[in-house]
């Protein structure tokens, strides 16, 4: 997906971020150069870290990731559902990821767990470690 230019936020702009596919902004800042294989013969590296940026008012869809996944806050806030790991989303937890006394600053979302993230009412920037490290075929956008 390309943006106008005008449509890009300025921190997006600034960290050279691009559209994910479930909605905010993105990009991957590290992979760990150590790979490994997995039970299933998928080989994938340790680690990888990206940059997460959902601007004021944005949402995300129900996705899940076939590896666990550790959200950081940096700034703002992020209300981010977890909808257990069943054929179907449930929302059945919500946490505030963010630096505030109410917040949690580190929150792990486990393999295979669905989530998304709600609308806020200002910009929130955080990092996503994700080990077994991240890859398209291992991420599930919910359909409905």
């Amino acid at each position: 997906m390309t943006a106008k230019a005008s449509d890009v936020p300025s921190t997006a702009a600034r960290l050279a971020l691009e559209p994910h596919p479930e909605g905010g902004w993105y990009r991957q800042t590290w992979r760990s150069p150590v790979d490994v294989t997995l039970p299933d013969g998928r080989v994938r590296p340790t680690a990888t870290l990206i940059w997460f940026l959902l601007p004021a008012g944005d949402s995300s869809a129900w996705h899940r990731v076939a590896s666990d996944e550790l959200w950081l806050a940096h700034t703002g806030e992020v209300a981010l559902e977890l909808g257990g790991s069943g054929a179907v989303p449930e929302a059945v937890e919500r946490h505030v990821v963010g630096v505030g006394a109410t917040q949690v600053s580190q929150l792990l979302v486990p393999a295979g767990v669905w989530q998304r993230t709600l609308p806020g009412e200002q910009e929130a920037l955080v990092s996503c470690v994700v080990s077994p490290g991240f890859d398209f075929d291992d991420f599930a956008l919910h359909e409905g």
